[in-house]
């Protein structure tokens, strides 16, 4: 077997791991990586999807591979792409449906299938379906055929011809509901449409893990991770090979973590994540704990509460939905969350937006899937002069990026509960101080974070979990599976796990390939 990392190897995300046997090849994920990306790229300024994957490939944002997509492959580099590797790809294996997993998968040739969760393909559907503009890294499931444009053959413009949206295939490590299939297959702008002439979504095929040849022996276990859905993978061929994705054992699906690593003791290659491994103390703060100190917290709150948390921890979430069932409030969420809560309800069966309130954000021409929410669940909209006359009945769901919309609330002070990551980029920086500029002009009393007078934010332990699991664990963890090799990516510092398990480690930079 040969394993060939083309990227991640040394950042945190862009995994793109790729396993080779006798003809046969998987990729374990298929993922942006942002740490590459801040390079050349920022908010305002984003590679061209007029150009298909031409910027990406300039930039090696992308692996040299004759593997994409020939619609996203604009003729000035045609040929140079043929002149690659055309390696096999049977499937890629998603771990999760974090983007810097998926981001780059629907670049891929589209005769290659995904394999994933029932809960990430809905999600990534999800995603797809709330999506402005012609983002590349979004077009999973169904994605948007382009062609050379009349006018300039190396831009690329939308197929205007084509009647439907094309689907990948789909591989599913557990039953398809028809709740779940009639989403995949389903459009807002279909059932919504005053005319005939929407373009639908036409499926792939769509088959189970089990009953599907990929050339190795795949087997699929739920792990804990800070996004419902995700995965880790065994996957057995002349060698047996566990992958990790990302995981963790604080969360409410701890024990489906441990399960895996109770299958992995099979395996005798290791490709684990390794997040938290090179930072110091590093407190491994559990989800239980955030949803008690968020508690404490809005318990003694006056006036309006704003929770901000990563979007799609739909765990963390449903810990808000409980702390103001508890404290006498109501949440109110974002269109865009409704919509995920939604989707994933057709998998596990919940119906997450009973007793929430969605916000009514003042758009002149709300989407499609925005006008279906609010006809679907009739007086579950709230509007900001609303919340504005009874402020102290509230929990909102707003991030950084919603702070605009508090203009049309005014509150009156207030309490902000941060609760998720802290900053890692120059970048990130920026965006707190602006974030802190705007609750002090709304008069809140922040908790999760602070700015020094030198503009510097620093971060309050107890309102975040880790989607990672700590280095602690992980170490126990890798000990319990004892592979004879072990791969680190995901991670900064593979010398972690060099100076702990010495020559059972193979470091594999990116671009190399290690046999066994």
């Amino acid at each position: 077997m040969r394993i060939t990392i083309y990227d991640g190897a040394t950042t945190i995300g862009g995994s793109k791991i790729h396993i080779q046997e006798n003809g046969n090849g998987l990729f374990l994920d298929f993922g942006m990586n942002f740490a590459k990306y801040s390079h050349y790229y920022q908010e305002f300024i984003s590679e061209r999807p007029s150009r298909g994957i031409h910027d990406l490939w300039r930039l090696n944002l992308i692996p040299r591979l004759n593997i994409y997509r020939k619609d996203l492959t604009p003729l000035d580099i045609a040929g140079e792409v043929a002149k690659h590797p055309k390696i096999p790809v049977n499937a890629v294996l998603i771990s999760h449906a974090h983007l810097d997993h998926v981001g780059n998968i629907a670049l891929l040739d589209e005769n290659i299938p995904i394999v994933g969760s029932l809960m990430t393909v809905v999600i990534l559907k999800a995603l797809r379906d709330t999506s402005k503009g012609s983002h590349m890294g979004m077009e999973l499931p169904y994605y948007t055929p382009k062609k050379p444009s009349e006018a300039n053959p190396y831009v690329l413009e939308k197929d205007k011809k084509i009647k439907h949206y094309p689907s990948r295939d789909m591989i599913l490590t557990e039953e398809l509901s028809e709740e779940a299939l009639n989403f995949l297959n389903w459009r807002a702008n279909v059932e919504l449409a005053t005319k005939g002439n929407v373009k639908r979504i036409q499926l792939g095929e769509i088959k189970h893990l089990q009953k599907s040849e990929l050339g190795f022996e795949v087997r699929a276990y739920s792990v804990d991770h800070s996004i419902y859905g995700a995965a880790a993978y065994i996957v057995e061929g002349n060698t047996a090979l566990a992958y990790t994705g990302d995981f963790r054992l604080h969360g409410k699906n701890g024990e489906e973590s441990k399960k895996f690593v109770k299958a992995a003791k099979s395996a005798s290659v290791l490709i684990t994540e390794g997040t938290r491994a090179g930072r110091g103390h590093d407190e491994n703060v559990s989800e239980k704990e955030v949803y008690e100190n968020a508690k404490a917290i809005v318990e003694e709150a006056r006036g309006l509460v704003i929770a901000d948390f990563s979007a799609r921890n739909f765990e963390r979430l449903e810990s808000f939905k409980r702390i103001a069932e508890e404290t006498g409030r109501e949440l109110v969420v974002t269109t865009k969350d409704a919509y995920f809560l939604h989707a994933i309800g057709l998998v596990d069966g919940e119906d997450h937006l009973s007793g929430l309130k969605v916000y009514m954000n003042s758009k002149a021409k709300p989407e499609k899937w925005e006008e279906w929410i609010f006809l679907t669940y009739p007086g579950i909209g709230i509007s900001p002069e609303e919340i504005s006359r009874n402020e102290e009945n509230y929990i909102l769901c707003f991030s950084f990026y919603d702070m605009p919309h508090l203009l049309d609330v005014m509150p009156d002070g207030g309490v902000y509960i941060y609760s998720s990551s802290e900053a890692f980029t120059e970048e990130q920086t920026f965006s707190f101080l602006r974030l802190w500029n705007w609750l002090q002009y709304f008069g809140f009393e922040v908790h999760g974070f602070k700015v020094d007078s030198e503009g510097r934010p620093t971060f309050e332990k107890g309102l975040h979990a880790s989607g990672h699991i700590s280095k602690e664990e992980l170490e126990k963890i890798i000990d319990e599976i004892d592979p004879d090799y072990i791969i680190p990516v995901h991670t900064e510092s593979p010398e972690w796990f060099k100076v702990r398990w010495d020559e059972k480690v193979v470091v594999v930079k990116d671009g190399d390939n290690w046999e066994v």
